[in-house]
């Protein structure tokens, strides 16, 4: 992700400099407001990091003029002579957060892992496509309506890879679609829960908490004091859990008030060619290639199959076609259902066969998650057991490839990893 750093002291934007050296962030560091506007202009950036006092512009005149150029560009505002009047005035023109000179790196860098979090999950897009031409999503359309006039905490039940995800987006679009929006895997919450620093960035949106159930012991209490704390009732919760799933009382009480059947794939025929074709239209750009189009017996293949692993299933079916077929036109899908498919890469960009096998282990790397997940039926405990990592190792990967860590749906589609 991209950082522009604005620090008119050359010893200090220097050490800040170093400390991102190796992490996931790209730094441009320059010292003039002015280089950094045009920056800005020629290049976004993910976040800003300012020092308030600067040559020739102030830092709240350079953060209320580069969210001019980048409305959701989120700001981190630094210095050693902050007044609160300056603190307010950041925080209206859209700030983030302020850090007082000095201030240690560790407290840096966690803000920054913060900021990622989010940057990493913005707002939905009101515009992104929603498919609900079958009678059980449009039943389910309207009861989103219905919940969006409300406050409630909302608890999505459904299948893995139904799409409760995008549910859980859609019905943030429709509530307040400029607000912050953030999915959180509830396996990946430790005994601490979330963390209060988090829910504070998130004041006025939504928090979406994935796979509830595999929310470990340790993390119920905590979660359940964070969602009667103040910063829990300052935002809107949801959560998706599978359709058998009990939870516990205590957080039944307080995310079941309101609970959403997402229908399977298997129940959505008037839509499932519609999400095919935008699943491959999709690939296609990803890949660079023209839009495939299907032919009538691929057509029927598809609407004559179960779809067990529901959108997500079609969507990696739609990635690997286009991936390896040798034309626009598709003619069937070889590979669905089959679970023992062989493992199949692509030729990696020319170069020198360290670069090239280092391609090739990294689109490996990927596959073999990819097939974890699957095989796990999109639960990251189990999966992580079977790789022999921890669910958070296993999460920090699935986001270094780009594979949605929340149920797959329209939205959710891999991007090459850079």
């Amino acid at each position: 992700m991209d950082l522009l750093l604005v620090e008119d002291k050359d010893s200090f934007r220097r050490l800040l400099t170093q400390a991102l050296e190796g992490s996931a962030w790209s730094v441009r560091a320059v010292a003039d407001p002015q280089e950094a506007l045009r920056a800005l202009e020629a290049a976004p950036a993910h976040v800003l990091v300012t020092d308030l006092r600067l040559p020739g512009m102030s830092g709240l005149e350079l953060i209320r003029r580069a969210r001019q150029l980048q409305p959701g560009l989120r700001v981190v505002l630094m210095s050693a002579f902050g007044e609160p009047r300056d603190i307010v005035a950041a925080m209206r023109l859209g700030a983030d957060d302020f850090l007082p000179k000095p201030f240690d790196l560790d407290a840096f860098l966690a803000l920054l892992d913060r900021l990622r979090a989010l940057v990493g999950a913005p707002p939905p897009d009101p515009a992104e496509p929603w498919i609900a031409h079958g009678a059980p999503m449009q039943a389910l359309e309207s009861a989103l309506g219905r919940a969006a006039a409300t406050a409630l905490p909302v608890l999505f039940r459904g299948e893995r890879g139904a799409g409760k995800s995008r549910c859980a987006r859609r019905l943030h679009a429709l509530r307040h679609p400029v607000a912050p929006f953030l999915s959180l895997a509830a396996g990946t919450l430790g005994p601490e829960g979330p963390d209060p620093r988090t829910l504070q960035l998130l004041q006025g949106g939504s928090l979406y908490l994935a796979d509830l159930a595999h929310l470990s012991r340790e993390a119920l209490g905590p979660l359940v004091r964070a969602l009667d704390g103040p910063l829990g009732t300052g935002l809107c919760w949801m959560a998706g859990v599978d359709a058998e799933v009990a939870l516990p009382p205590d957080l039944a009480q307080r995310l079941g008030s309101l609970e959403l059947k997402v229908p399977p794939l298997r129940e959505r025929r008037e839509d499932l060619l519609v999400l095919a074709r935008l699943f491959l239209a999709r690939a296609a750009r990803r890949e660079g290639r023209p839009e495939p189009w299907l032919e009538r017996a691929a057509e029927r293949q598809l609407l004559d199959y179960a779809w067990p692993g529901n959108l997500r299933e079609l969507e990696v079916l739609a990635g690997r076609t286009v991936l390896f077929s040798e034309g626009p036109v598709i003619r069937a899908f070889p590979d669905l259902g089959l679970d023992g498919a062989p493992l199949r890469l692509p030729w990696p960009a020319p170069g020198t066969l360290e670069v090239m096998l280092k391609a090739v282990a990294r689109s490996a790397e990927g596959e073999l998650l990819r097939k974890a997940l699957r095989e796990a039926g999109g639960e990251l405990p189990p999966a992580a057991e079977g790789l022999g990592l921890t669910v958070r190792s296993l999460a920090q990967r699935l986001r270094e490839h780009g594979i949605p860590l929340e149920d797959g749906d329209p939205d959710s589609v891999p991007r090459k990893a850079p």
